[in-house]
């Protein structure tokens, strides 16, 4: 079995290493949702440096300031830090003065999930932090360790960091903000350790989108290349299994009451309109007067688990957004694997499995639509393929029944194409004459667009030339993931 190694993220670990590098003090925040890869990358960094900073780690607990105090003293005696030269702190007072003298004499110091000194009980400590790192910053030239704090709930981190109001404003010297690894890095890993299929692609990016640490937990387990239901039920069914509690870790414990639901609703029930959520949540709950705007607002802005998303063209303002869960593990977890994985101890694995797959074979085609986006905006970025962007690209629908996957555009050129994406072939080829007739009502609406040369393209996960010559004679350009895959290296 080859080895694991670092993928993707060139364009951070060459930042990161240039932040090391300097030999001076810095402060610098690294954002992210869980799993993706921050300490990961510091730790690359460091290693390709040969870093000669010692280095002390603490992951920041969600606990009271005793709690915090107990973990950095367990974190000093794992990394070995000399309690005669730096003494055990008692309290975030004195851990603040620590955590100074440690910078200062060279160490560098990653805290976790700084995002939990938010919380009540623990907020002086950003205001101690604030003073020492005045100081550290005054004498900046002849401090050669530095500060990295790490978190993984957005607005918590903007809270503490960037809000005016904050000690720590306009304090932070280097910000990363790490996001899914693009599909040229998914493909990588696939090419060393499975086979980099359509199917393959689509089933793990459906479940794990650009989500390193999952994909290595496949990995280790040893089935990122094995059977659907194998790889299913080593990752999320047995007692071992190393995502059967992710998704609680990650979320549930964040949130309370109503927002559990919204967020449930809009992952088994993902692109309705803001009226659609409101009636169904009144129904399920029994109250006509459910609102449900406040809950919406908290998951997109505090959470970002949710988005609103609106039809290219549309105005901010405009009342035809629909609404989706941003992250395909909590997509997929909500919608198909959730409730197999809680009756784990009452019904036989195997059905339990067969019905989760099931499931992801169904939310596998709005799943089939983000990916192909992606990799328009991706070939796009890198210079490769036949169709460079000039807009940022999107799905068209309004209040009747009109409805187009994908909308491209290359302003430069006056070339619009217009996107059919379907899991199944079959059902592609089948709808050729709906989608034109679709097509047709959306440049009735844009007439601007009457001018442009107009392009129509079929995407399925895989083609056969049968379909490829149907689609042909329809005029409409055939892609599928081979073909949009093919030329990203």
């Amino acid at each position: 079995m080859n080895p694991w190694k670092f993928y993707g993220r060139q364009e951070q670990l060459t930042a990161l290493e240039r932040i090391l590098n300097r030999r001076r003090w810095f402060f610098a925040k690294v954002a992210g949702r869980r799993r993706i890869g921050k300490t990961a990358l510091i730790q690359q960094a460091m290693q390709a440096i040969g870093s000669r900073n010692p280095v002390l780690y603490l992951q920041v607990p969600d606990s009271e300031p005793v709690g915090v105090v107990s973990a950095a003293n367990d974190a000093l005696d794992t990394f070995h830090v000399p309690a005669d030269r730096y003494p055990r702190p008692r309290s975030l007072p004195q851990l603040v003065k620590l955590l100074e003298t440690m910078m200062e004499g060279g160490y560098v110091a990653i805290l976790d999930e700084f995002q939990y000194f938010n919380r009540r009980g623990c907020e002086e400590f950003c205001s101690l932090l604030q003073a020492a790192v005045d100081r550290l910053a005054t004498k900046a030239d002849h401090v050669q360790g530095g500060l990295i704090v790490l978190g993984s709930i957005y607005t918590e981190m903007t809270a503490l960091l960037e809000d005016r109001t904050a000690p720590l404003y306009n304090r932070v010297t280097d910000t990363l903000d790490l996001t899914h690894l693009d599909i040229k890095s998914l493909l990588d890993i696939l090419r060393d350790h499975a086979d980099p299929s359509p199917e393959r692609l689509l089933f793990l990016w459906n479940l794990f989108e650009g989500v390193p640490k999952f994909y290595r937990d496949c990995y280790e387990q040893g089935v990122l290349g094995a059977d659907r239901a194998i790889l299913l039920r080593r990752i999320f069914f047995e007692s071992s299994s190393p995502l059967r509690t992710e998704a609680e870790n990650w979320f549930l414990r964040e949130l309370r009451g109503r927002y559990d639901v919204v967020l449930k609703f809009v992952a088994r029930n993902p692109g309705r309109m803001h009226n659609e959520l409101v009636q169904a949540i009144r129904e399920a709950s029994g109250n006509p007067e459910t609102q449900i705007g406040g809950y919406l607002k908290v998951l997109i802005e505090r959470f970002r688990l949710i988005e609103k998303r609106l039809p290219v063209f549309a105005k901010p303002e405009a009342k035809r957004s629909r609404y989706y869960v941003t992250d395909n593990f909590l997509q997929s977890w909500l919608a198909a694997l959730a409730n197999p994985v809680s009756a784990i101890a009452f019904r036989p694995v195997e059905q339990l499995v067969q019905e989760a797959d099931e499931r992801l074979r169904e939310i596998e085609g709005l799943a089939l639509e983000k990916l192909a986006g992606r990799l328009y905006e991706e070939r796009s970025r890198k210079q490769v393929g036949d169709f460079p962007l000039t807009m940022q690209m999107n799905g068209y629908w309004d209040r009747g029944d009109t409805e187009i996957d994908l909308v491209a555009l290359n302003g430069n050129t006056k070339i619009i194409r217009f996107g059919s994406c379907k899991r199944s072939p079959e059902r592609l080829v089948a709808d050729i004459n709906a989608f034109k007739s679709h097509v047709d009502r959306f440049l009735t609406t844009f007439p601007k667009y009457a001018g442009w040369k107009h392009e129509y393209v079929g995407i399925a996960p895989a083609l056969s030339p049968d379909q490829r010559r149907v689609l042909k004679r329809h005029d409409m350009i055939s892609q599928d993931l081979n073909d949009l895959t093919s030329d990203l290296g």
